[in-house]
């Protein structure tokens, strides 16, 4: 493969979202990559561990969310050569009910040999919840789990 940058990855990344191509978008990672979600709430995961399971993750994603466009996006190096943190912001709208949402995303992403090998996304649960018309079941669900 060849060497890529993590702001070309990424940028990949979102034209395959786009395009609603999550195979495309595991094939990403690499086999071991791993992908956190450290807000996630509810019955979504924390952690990803490895393509397989990113793959598995987001092979329904498209009939939940349409991911439109994306409206806002700012890649800022660190002082890794691999490592970049990205602000980005997806407008669309949710299958089940149609609503528009926009969500605001940050992401630290991770590459070894030209693929993922962690991401890290710090996106709110329950934005994503009330855009998809699910926020009582977030709640409900967290309830459960502190009960």
């Amino acid at each position: 493969m060849v060497s890529r940058t993590p702001e070309e990855i990424f940028r990949r990344l979102i034209d395959l979202m786009l395009a609603k191509n999550m195979n495309a978008v595991a094939d990403l990672w690499a086999p071991d990559g791993i992908a956190e979600f450290p807000f996630a709430a509810g019955i979504s995961p924390r952690v990803l561990r490895g393509r397989e399971e990113v793959r598995t993750h987001l092979a329904h994603y498209p009939d939940l969310m349409d991911m439109e466009e994306v409206v806002a996006l700012t890649v800022r190096p660190t002082d890794r050569a691999d490592t970049v943190v990205v602000e980005w912001t997806a407008i669309g709208s949710t299958v089940a009910t149609s609503q528009p949402y926009r969500l605001d995303y940050i992401v630290v992403l991770t590459v070894r040999d030209g693929r993922i090998a962690l991401f890290r996304d710090y996106w709110s649960p329950l934005s994503a919840a009330a855009a998809a018309g699910g926020l009582a079941g977030l709640i409900d669900s967290l309830g459960r789990k502190n009960a």
